[in-house]
């Protein structure tokens, strides 16, 4: 790239940035992530000029012509990147008045760095938003398609990670994808509020050209145009919203991640890992390891490190610009790794083989039924409570024998209240129990039909 290296702001100053100084303050190399968004919006910005006449029309015609050049060179890996550079917007510049000449300084008539960067980056975060929402409805139906096969499928439910009742293991894996869903208003939330442009508000003030900030904002398919130019530079809340929304969509894989490791494991033996989605051990030959699991959790506190690291960032700064703004970027870039992570679990998640055996059998043994006990008593006039603590004494005199509920006889349930029928020892089935949850939203093979079937649905828009 020829031309004089100067900064777009030399003027002011008679010596030059010392060498370490311009190395420490230099954006360049994160920069190079939204370099092809700096060149869409200059081109916007480009246009609007030579719509407003504040250009020339050959003016406006020729610099058009070396930015779409510009991002030809940069989508097929060609561009000219040099390393001693303050920004992309001093690289663009430079290697744009290289394809036309002197005109190109014309191209920051009405516009700053500010205002931007600013553009640069909410076209960036809106993109990124979209890759999220892709990823997080691939895991979604990922889960639904699992969960066709799991309709009838019981295994324990847990709170406090200890077995409560019996639930569908399709119910359960529907759970994951409401949170999901949940995360999917959140990114369409956060795409709204990010789709601003913040093209004309200049350095904070505002420019003394006659611009159209509404044209250029349409061109680049935003809906809206800044309010106040202060506000305009000086926000950086659609990164906030990108970075937590993402930090969120992480914590939800977690858990899922989480529940993969327990599963997986020989203590609960309830799933296993296709063989192309483990990892072994070089020293232990029997090892299975959820790494994809365990790296997902990872990722996760590692957003949320992020998450803190933007907002601790915004707290303490006066408006309007400060170029604290520019540490923003590597949390930035790094929340969007969680795309990734996401799409990956839906691999491991579509591979996964549940062991419907090993479930049953762990509804078996404990005491699951116990809730649906006191409920036939509910429902024979028995106040709930006064049924809670009659089945509270079965199960305390159960464990202390070193038995369960599953081989109860009707004699026995009596002893403790005469009030218990026949009918109870079919209603502590597993199966029976499940079918009775068939309130709405509940876990009944019924109801879960029609979850998966609205859900599916849902996933499709």
């Amino acid at each position: 790239m020829s031309g004089e290296n100067k900064p777009l702001w030399s003027g002011r100053f008679t010596t030059p940035l010392e060498r370490r100084v311009a190395g420490f303050t230099s954006s360049l190399e994160l920069d190079r992530r939204i370099a092809l968004y700096d060149v869409r919006g200059s081109l916007a910005h480009a246009r609007m000029l030579g719509r407003q006449r504040i250009l020339t029309e050959n003016e406006a015609k020729t610099i058009e012509g070396g930015l779409e050049r510009i991002a030809q060179e940069m989508d097929q890996k060609s561009f000219p990147w040099p390393s001693a550079f303050e920004d992309v917007h001093s690289v663009v510049e430079s290697r744009l008045r290289d394809l036309v000449g002197e005109v190109a300084g014309k191209l920051h008539t009405g516009r700053s760095r500010n205002d931007q960067v600013a553009l640069d980056l909410r076209l960036f975060t809106i993109e990124c938003l979209s890759a999220l929402d892709e990823s997080v409805v691939d895991l979604a139906r990922a889960l639904v398609e699992r969960a066709k096969d799991e309709v009838n499928t019981v295994m324990p439910g847990y709170t406090h990670l200890q077995r409560a009742q019996v639930v569908s293991l399709a119910h359960h894996l529907l759970a994951h994808v409401e949170a999901l869903r949940r995360d999917r208003s959140r990114i369409a939330e956060a795409k709204e509020r990010a789709a601003t442009s913040p093209l004309g508000a200049g350095a904070l003030a505002g420019v003394p050209y006659a611009i159209d900030p509404a044209s250029a904002a349409r061109e680049l398919s935003l809906p809206r145009v800044f309010r106040n130019s202060i506000d305009a530079v000086a926000d950086r809340d659609f990164i906030a919203d990108f970075v937590y929304v993402a930090a969120v969509a992480s914590v939800h894989a977690s858990r899922l991640a989480e529940e993969l490791v327990l599963w997986t494991s020989a203590e609960f033996g309830f799933a296993e890992f296709a063989d192309g989605h483990a990892t072994g051990s070089s020293i232990m030959p029997q090892k299975k390891n959820p790494d994809v699991a365990e790296l997902v959790r990872g990722r996760s506190g590692r957003l949320l490190g992020d998450l803190v690291a933007v907002l601790a960032t915004l707290k303490g700064l006066p408006l309007a610009y400060d170029s604290d703004l520019q540490e923003q970027r590597v949390p930035l870039y790094d929340a969007t790794s969680v795309a990734d992570a996401l799409s990956v679990l839906a691999l491991v998640i579509r591979g996964l083989r549940f062991d419907r055996e090993a479930m049953r059998r762990a509804t078996d043994r404990g005491m699951l039924a116990a809730t649906d006990l006191a409920d036939h008593l509910a429902r024979r006039g028995v106040p709930f409570r006064e049924a809670h603590e009659i089945v509270g004494r079965l199960v305390g005199e159960r464990i202390a024998a070193g038995k369960d509920l599953g081989d109860l006889t009707l004699d026995e349930l009596r002893s403790h209240d005469t009030r218990f029928e026949a009918s109870a020892l079919e209603e502590i089935r597993p199966e029976r129990s499940l079918a009775s949850r068939a309130s709405p939203g509940g876990t009944a093979p019924d109801r879960v039909r029609e979850a998966i079937a609205e859900a599916t649905a849902a996933l499709q828009q």
